[in-house]
């Protein structure tokens, strides 16, 4: 008898206990690994096409409107951004899914028949890199992904499933028949790689959004992706990140990028001022927190504080997940300013 059919015989069986057949159900190995199979064989429903938009000579971007996922926009919240080069196409974020990503390919496809010859994911956080699935399949498991090393032994550990579950559950299961394909290939901050006529180069400088924000520079046309450090009209999750850090890092790829680079977010849409236009409005939040806790102030209120601050209250009104989301943040500016201080 094969371990298939005795699993599904013990499947019918079991699962017609009632709750305690589904507890038996679950502790049986061949079940737990025949659940984890057909999850993987059910795929969840296409992304449709979002025509790709050209941002610079060889800069092209896949555009997500919304900034968090939902179950209408089947989790396309980040953008998929590619560099169409002499030899090749090179991904920078590859989308929040497999379906997400399969929707880039046929978009990419608009663009140039030249295969995809290289990936590379910014940060750990999985609607930026769910979709190497996508990129794996359609062009080989030797397909270089390229990361900084903690991100990858971040998605490699417990960051990956749990990514692919989060997006599942938040898109009500549209996301189903991903893999967590983990970037292969390490980089480093200042090293470069040469694909036909364009040159790109890494940016790291330390903890911003995550410890392993990686920035990465298309020479040539003055652009450079900064993933999630910066957001154009979206108040970014800074969980595992820093407010010093983040100004810092600002401070350094600017210095090190020159004059007149055109910044491009995971999240909206770049200009050359995105950094000085999202600092202003971090300093916001984190002047008033430090301050605070100069002054004795309690966080409650270091909140008001921070509401009160111009900085933060004129783009209260517009800014995607605010409400939801500057209380969490106040706390963690003042935490951070605590430590700082003492």
């Amino acid at each position: 008898m094969s371990p298939t059919t005795l699993t599904r015989r013990r499947w019918l069986r079991l699962s017609a206990g009632g709750v305690a057949g589904v507890a038996a159900l679950a502790a049986v190995p061949e079940v737990r690994v025949f659940a984890q199979q057909l999850q993987d064989f059910i795929e969840g429903p296409p992304v449709p096409d979002i025509e790709p938009q050209r941002i610079t000579p060889h800069v092209w971007m896949i555009y997500a409107k919304d900034g968090f996922p939902t179950p209408e926009n089947r989790g396309v919240m980040a953008n998929v951004v590619f560099v169409v080069t002499r030899v090749g196409v090179v991904i920078l974020d590859s989308g929040c899914s497999l379906q997400h990503g399969q929707m880039a390919i046929r978009m990419i496809r608009k663009v140039t028949d030249k295969p995809v010859v290289a990936i590379f994911n910014s940060h750990y956080h999985g609607d930026h890199w769910l979709g190497n699935h996508a990129f794996v399949e359609a062009f080989g498991a030797s397909l270089p992904i390229h990361a900084l090393p903690h991100t990858i032994e971040m998605i490699r550990g417990t960051e990956g499933n749990l990514w692919r579950s989060l997006m599942e559950r938040w898109t009500n299961q549209a996301t189903m028949g991903t893999r967590v394909v983990p970037p292969n290939t390490p980089t480093e901050h200042g090293r470069t790689y040469r694909f036909g006529d364009v040159t790109l180069r890494m940016h790291h400088y330390g903890r911003a959004h995550t410890p392993s924000d990686l920035c990465i520079e298309v020479v040539e046309d003055r652009f450079t992706y900064v993933g999630d450090i910066a957001m154009e009209n979206r108040i970014a999750n800074i969980d595992d990140g820093s407010y010093p850090g983040t100004f810092k890092y600002y401070e350094a790829l600017q210095k090190a990028t020159g004059s007149g680079q055109l910044f491009w977010p995971g999240h909206g849409r770049g200009s050359t001022t995105l950094l000085e236009d999202y600092g202003t409005f971090l300093k916001g939040i984190w002047e008033p927190c430090v301050q605070a806790v100069k002054d004795g102030v309690p966080l409650e209120k270091a909140k008001e504080l921070v509401l009160k601050d111009p900085r933060v209250a004129r783009r209260a009104r517009d800014m995607a997940g605010f409400d939801s989301n500057i209380g969490k943040y106040t706390s963690l500016a003042y935490l951070e300013a605590e430590k700082e201080l003492f």
